[in-house]
């Protein structure tokens, strides 16, 4: 027989299971909707990985581990979330260093991720790798040879004979051996892509021995010629090319500014570096070509612009923040068409400045790894397009201290020198030079391209929005707009 408590307590226990059940109904909407707010590798990571990661960390690539599957991703949680969040300096993953709080912002082939997908990483590296739903993932790449030509599948490919440098060895600079092209027609270039191809073993994780990482290569100073009988370049022959340096990227010319290949012509360099990986290594360098259509014709002259000092380089052991200056003074109108920082281990960041008038303005800032020289394409509507007599300024910061991995004893002073324990302070950017109708030309697609009002701002260009006060209609007048920029 049930007391009056027994039946009170039946009672209770009876409307708690009905609320319970209340509750856990209501609350289905917000689980779900929890659950789909879930980081996970499928939903988020790996759109990142396969736009950003696999070209080079994949079975076959140049990178020590393969990142494609959730199995072999999540073990490197806490490093990929480590690489990536170093940003904009040495050691960062992807090697891309541009610094996204000032200057331009606009590049061809840019790797970087976004602050939200680093803040996704990290959400995901600290929240125990949840895999998510399979349904949700993309389409897996298709990875082939193709994929190590960032710039797209060259239309010619020439490769240099195998050399072999030994562990240990010292520097070595020299001649390489003279390589055909097998043009049988002049053909202009849009883009140069430079690949080392060696024996190291990537999928051991091996091969970071020494500054230059995997790399035997450090750098090559070349050019295309015909050669006479004598195996002498023929006078006026020569195209000169960017320089190779370790793990570079491609190199994108003006739409308007390609160079010449000329049929006949070989691959020809007498200042080839070379440097030990800690590991006997036989490599070649592949140089792929992408051509403009036959027919093409380029619009700009390009500029031989020194930008660098190698003269004054003083870097003293153990102190940070060492700052070189360099600068120089444009002769013509000037359209900028990459920023590249050359220096060498304890180099750390780089700055391009443009001076016009009374304006100092930061067109770019860059971190600087040894392992990785970068180069970096600013987008088309992005070029900097700077009248003759603007000043160009570069301002390096160096690091010799042990903070600096690339350092191998940070009590030695350092001067310039070729070596990569000496020092190099050179913007190897490209650039082409435009006469005065080209260059209002040039402004005038710029303002109509974006839309330009009268209080917009656009960095790099601070004759952009002068015609929108004061039109210049012929090249008459440029000098008075120019005084009339100075003085304001």
């Amino acid at each position: 027989m049930l007391t009056t408590t027994n039946r009170s307590l039946t009672s209770i226990f009876a409307k708690l299971s009905q609320a319970c059940a209340a509750v856990c109904i209501m609350a289905l909407p917000t689980m779900a909707n929890a659950q789909s707010d879930q980081v996970t590798f499928h939903k988020d990571i790996e759109p990142i990985l396969q736009r950003s990661c696999q070209n080079c960390h994949r079975a076959g690539g140049v990178a020590p581990m393969s990142l494609v599957t959730y199995d072999e991703v999540a073990p490197f949680a806490g490093l990929i979330e480590y690489k990536t969040g170093l940003r904009d300096r040495a050691g960062a993953m992807p090697p891309w260093y541009m610094e996204k709080d000032i200057g331009i912002q606009d590049y061809k082939f840019d790797p970087s991720l976004t602050e939200e997908e680093l803040a996704a990483i990290s959400t995901w590296a600290r929240s125990g790798t949840p895999q998510g739903d399979p349904a949700n993932a993309p389409e897996p790449l298709e990875f082939s040879d193709d994929l190590k030509w960032t710039a797209g599948q060259p239309d010619l490919i020439i490769n240099t004979n195998d050399v072999t440098k030994l562990a240990g060895t010292p520097d070595w600079w020299g001649e390489i051996d003279r390589v055909p092209i097998g043009l049988d027609q002049d053909r202009y270039v849009k883009s140069v892509e430079i690949v080392e191809v060696n024996d190291v073993n990537n999928s051991a994780g091996t091969g970071r021995d020494t500054v230059g990482g995997r790399f035997i290569f450090h750098h090559m100073i070349w050019s295309t010629a015909e050669l006479d009988e004598n195996g002498e370049r023929v006078e006026g022959s020569s195209t000169s090319w960017p320089v190779h340096e370790v793990g570079r990227n491609a190199d994108i010319f003006d739409e308007d500014g390609g160079r010449l290949l000329r049929a006949g012509s070989y691959v020809v360099s007498d200042s080839v570096h070379m440097h030990s990986n800690g590991k006997d290594t036989t490599g070649h360098l592949e140089i792929g070509f992408r051509f403009h259509p036959v027919g093409y014709e380029p619009k700009y002259e390009r500029v031989s612009l020194g930008l660098g000092n190698g003269v004054d380089i003083s870097i003293a052991g153990n102190e940070k923040d060492q700052e070189l200056h360099a600068y120089t003074v444009l002769q013509d109108h000037t359209k900028i068409i990459s920023f590249e920082p050359h220096l060498h281990a304890p180099g750390e960041r780089m700055c391009l400045e443009a001076i016009w008038g009374y304006t100092v303005e930061t067109l770019s800032c860059v971190g600087y790894d040894h392992n990785w020289v970068r180069g970096y394409a600013y987008d088309n509507d992005a070029q900097p397009l700077l009248p003759k007599g603007t000043i160009m300024h570069i301002v390096g910061y160096m690091n010799n201290t042990e903070t600096n991995p690339n350092v191998p004893d940070p009590r030695n002073w350092q001067g310039s020198g070729n070596r990569s324990v000496t020092n190099m302070f050179i913007d190897l950017g490209m650039r082409v030079k435009m006469n005065d109708e080209q260059f209002f030309e040039e402004m005038e697609n710029r303002r109509q391209t974006l839309n330009l009002g009268p209080n917009d701002h656009v960095i790099g260009c601070p004759l952009c929005l002068a015609p929108l006060v004061a039109p210049v209609t012929d090249s008459d007048e440029l000098n008075n707009e120019v005084a009339l920029q100075e003085t304001n």
